[in-house]
């Protein structure tokens, strides 16, 4: 399963986004964009976060589309 999507709170003007997935009903990696790379809670997913953390195209992709064409269609 996939959730992803941002916040806009248009009285602080503060955002938030957000991308995870999950397996099974449980969560299995999420986005940190603070931090800008993925983590995982479980062991099964850290080959994956490997992998996706080499990948700074990507997370700059991520991070752009979460934290300014997502706001924008909020806006």
């Amino acid at each position: 399963q996939l959730m992803y999507g941002c916040e806009w709170d248009d009285q602080t003007g503060e955002t938030n986004g957000f991308r995870q997935y999950g397996y099974d009903g449980e969560d299995f990696l999420s986005l940190d964009l603070k931090e800008m790379r993925w983590i995982s809670p479980v062991p099964q997913g850290i080959i994956t976060v490997h992998k996706w953390n080499n990948d700074r195209g990507d997370l700059e992709y991520r991070k752009h589309y979460l934290n300014t064409v997502c706001i924008e269609w909020l806006k």
